[in-house]
Parts: structure tokens; C-alpha cells; sequence
């Protein structure tokens, strides 16, 4: 049903590539492919895919935060997909890094609810539906995030981002991750500490071993 109704919506109102101009996506895959990787520093857990200063990935991800382009999810998974089976090999054969629950970086509640959703569990969920549980299991009721802060996208210096988000998070069910090796889903890396205070949180909780992937730094 839901790929029919794209498709009544696509014929309707049809889209173009927010790059090259071509009808059929907001982001062709010969644009997508040929968006530079990441190449900014970043934690040798944390994997970026793009990097965030091309303008065709800027956009698109702006689009889906703040324009409610949900179809730009789809596009995104299936690259941050990819990667993280590459990952998910070695990790699988060098450090034991087995059935792995996959967590998308919560929202505050208020923020949510301005936006209507989350584009990190967006990306989890296209995730899912391209592995079909069998890679990683998604779970949405582990970490949350409790704390309102002020956007870190606001706040220029390091040292203050960190500040910022300190105590933000907070684990309910514990009892699921024990132990377990998580996979920790955002939209975009900038100086890492609200995946670093994620990673913190979760490891103060019992998990094992935590990574994450994001659409770009």
C-alpha cells in the first residue's frame, strides 16, 4: 500500500533531483554515488558516510529535518545500509561483534512533537526493512532523551557543545542491552558529542561494545 500510494504521489506531484535536475528522485543515485565521502576526523567508532559541505547532501539532509521529506530517508538507508554490513563483517570476525540492536539518537519530546518525527528512527526503520532482521533488531524504548537542550547545531565551540549535552540521555530497560553490542543511528556527525554522551550513556548501562553511523560529517 505504501509503495502504491508513492507512486499516486510521484505521477501527481513529480520530484526532481535536487542536484542535476532529473525527474524521479530528490536525489538521484548518479548524484548520490558521486557525493564525496567523509573525510573530516572523526572517532575511530563513529562512520560517516558523505561529507556534509556538498551542497546536494546539505540540502537533502535539510529537506528531511525540516521539510518533512521523509522519501530522503529511503535514499540515505540504502547507502548507510551498505556500509554497515561492510563494517559489520569485520566487526563480526575480529571482535565478536554479534546480534547487534540498532538505536536511533532520540529527539526530546518537544522536539518531536514540532517536528512530527524523528529522522533518526526513519533511518532505523528503512534499515530494518532492508535487512529484515537479519543483520540487527531495532529498539526505540532504550535510549531516551529526557533533557531539552539547546540545539547543538546553535553552539559554535566544542567545549560548549559538550556542556551542552551532557545528561541528556537516559536508558530505560537496561536489562535489554547487558551485554549487547549496539549500533547507534544519527542524521549528522559534527563534533561527536552527542553521539560520545549517547555512547557514554549506554555503556554506563551494561552495553558492550557500541558504533555508530551517520549520514555525514
Amino acid at each position: 500500500m505504501k509503495d502504491f500510494l508513492n507512486t499516486i504521489l510521484d505521477i501527481i506531484f513529480p520530484v526532481n533531483c535536487i542536484a542535476c535536475k532529473e525527474k524521479g528522485s530528490l536525489l538521484c543515485i548518479k548524484c548520490l554515488s558521486s557525493s564525496p565521502s567523509a573525510e573530516r576526523e572523526s572517532a575511530d567508532w563513529i562512520f560517516p558516510i558523505f561529507d556534509y559541505r556538498h551542497p546536494p547532501i546539505k540540502k537533502a539532509i535539510w529537506l528531511l529535518k525540516y521539510k518533512g521529506k521523509q522519501k530522503i530517508a529511503e535514499i540515505f538507508a540504502e547507502v548507510i545500509y551498505g556500509r554497515v554490513l561492510e563494517e559489520l563483517t569485520d566487526l563480526y570476525q575480529f571482535e565478536n561483534f554479534r546480534e547487534p540492536i540498532l538505536i536511533p539518537i532520540p529527539l526530546a519530546l518537544k522536539r518531536q512533537r514540532e517536528r512530527g518525527f524523528n529522522q533518526a528512527t526513519l533511518l532505523c526503520n528503512e534499515l530494518v526493512r532492508l535487512d529484515k532482521n537479519q543483520n540487527f533488531i531495532l529498539k526505540t524504548n532504550i535510549l531516551v532523551k529526557p533533557k531539552d537542550t539547546l540545539h547543538q547545531a546553535q553552539i559554535e565551540n566544542r567545549n560548549d557543545r559538550l556542556k551542552n549535552i551532557i545528561g541528556s540521555f537516559m536508558v530505560k530497560n537496561a536489562e535489554l542491552i547487558k551485554n549487547r553490542n549496539i549500533i547507534l543511528i544519527d542524521d549528522v556527525l559534527t563534533t561527536g558529542a552527542t553521539l560520545t554522551e549517547a555512547r557514554k550513556t549506554l555503556k554506563q548501562s551494561g552495553a558492550k561494545k557500541v558504533i555508530a553511523f551517520t549520514i555525514a560529517h
